[in-house]
């Protein structure tokens, strides 16, 4: 199994779809472990699934009255086994969020390894 174009769209439509069904732990299955979150100033080592599913739960204030999200994808690089994805975020009618998403081939499908935010 590797990770293509289209399997790298069918994992952010799922993710898309999970973060407006407010389902935490979807997300956190969509995490690898462990996996590696990069903020500018805090770096976060996920080393159980639950953190992740604890950090969704508690965020979705965040998204309130939001009910539709748009995403523009764009890989940056990509070997069989990992990709490096750009992913902008729009919601309420203008870009919200972008990340590098670092996908890993796994035996389920595609999971996040590393998150970082870009500005």
């Amino acid at each position: 199994m590797s990770i293509s174009s289209s399997s790298v769209e069918q994992f952010f439509d799922r993710y898309a779809s999970a973060l407006l069904a407010r389902d935490a732990r979807s997300i956190a299955t969509m995490y690898a472990v462990p996996g590696l979150i990069l903020f500018p100033g805090q770096t976060v080592v996920v080393s159980d699934p639950r953190q992740t599913e604890e950090f969704f739960a508690g965020s979705w204030d965040q998204y309130d009255g939001v009910d539709s999200i748009d995403k523009s994808v764009s890989t940056m690089g990509a070997t069989p086994s990992t990709a490096w994805v750009n992913v902008t975020w729009t919601y309420a009618g203008r870009d919200q969020e972008r990340f590098c998403y670092q996908l890993v081939d796994r035996p389920d499908g595609p999971q996040i390894a590393v998150l970082t935010l870009l500005t």
